[in-house]
């Protein structure tokens, strides 16, 4: 694993397969392509649950509550935890979004963003990937912290606006006019 610049805008991912794990409880091993068949996929790749920047930053999808209350994209999280840490984090947080197992880092290293903090440790770059249901990166933010990438947060306002711009079809509010 090296640095990683992750994929561009415009390319498309290799079907990956992990174990997934859902706020009700359940728990399959599920492709990403099979997700991508029910809406746009928003992949967001953290580094730990119950690390305090990974708190923050679920707690920031959560508290913004269009990304639980809209249709228009499934927001999955990714990490390197295992499953039963997996959902105690969601319990603990009241999470309403699903998170991949990436634990062989299998999914990361798909979206070119598996490297090893301190030349030591393998984990994901704290980074966001928004695709279309072909499999197509339409957006993507990746953490640029200087000494530490998983130190920086994802623009959850910018996130939001590209989703309404890309796939929401209701077009823009009028007001009534």
């Amino acid at each position: 694993m090296s640095d990683s610049t992750g994929l561009a805008v415009g390319e498309s991912v290799e079907d990956v397969s992990e174990t997934l794990v859902y706020p009700d409880g359940e728990t399959t091993e599920t492709a990403l392509s099979e997700l991508l068949t029910e809406a746009p996929v928003l992949l967001t790749f953290y580094t730990n649950d119950f690390s305090p920047d990974c708190i923050e930053e679920w707690c920031s999808f959560r508290d913004y509550d269009w990304f639980t209350s809209n249709d228009a994209v499934q927001v999955i999280g990714v990490s390197k935890s295992r499953p039963i840490t997996h959902r105690k984090f969601i319990d603990h947080l009241g999470l309403q979004f699903p998170l991949y197992a990436d634990t062989d880092l299998e999914l990361s290293s798909a979206f070119d963003v598996a490297y090893r903090a301190f030349k030591i440790a393998p984990r994901s770059r704290r980074s966001c990937f928004l695709l279309d249901s072909e499999g197509v990166v339409r957006y993507k933010w990746i953490a640029e912290h200087p000494l530490d990438p998983s130190r920086d947060q994802p623009p959850i306002s910018e996130i939001h606006e590209v989703i309404e711009n890309e796939f929401d079809d209701d077009g823009p509010e009028t007001f009534g006019f």
